[in-house]
């Protein structure tokens, strides 16, 4: 396995509003490709979501985390970007919940094709 200073670097940020994940070059902090909940595809959802009553928590689900995670994959099989890292420390101190709606984007991501290293750690920690 390659250190993660010598492979990109999926880096996610959630919110109770939306999910973005991005991938960074080796030893910079330069993105290479990205996708999110926040676009055009998942405005409709999101839309539907404002005007429920009563208002939910959370405006996205595993739903889009695969979606954004499939729409990500296939932006990195273009750039041929076949096999990336996470931080695993920082996907461990998420709380379960976090991991759990998280889990689908990396298994859209391996579906797609693109190896992700340190996610079968993440499984040894507890569930997903």
């Amino acid at each position: 396995m390659a250190t993660p200073q010598s492979q990109h670097v999926l880096r996610l940020v959630l919110s109770c509003r939306k999910i973005s994940a991005h991938v960074t070059q080796p030893g910079t902090s330069y993105i290479v490709a990205m996708a999110s909940s926040t676009e055009q595809e998942f405005l409709i959802q999101y839309r539907s979501k404002l005007d429920q009553f009563p208002r939910s928590r959370h405006y996205w689900d595993a739903k889009v985390a695969s979606r954004v995670g499939e729409k990500l994959g296939f932006r990195l099989k273009e750039i041929g970007v076949s096999n990336i890292a996470i931080d695993v420390n920082e996907e461990i101190s998420r709380p379960i919940y976090g991991r759990r709606l998280i889990s689908p984007l990396f298994d859209s991501l391996r579906r797609v094709g693109v190896e992700i290293d340190g996610v079968d750690r993440l499984a040894e920690v507890g569930p997903s």
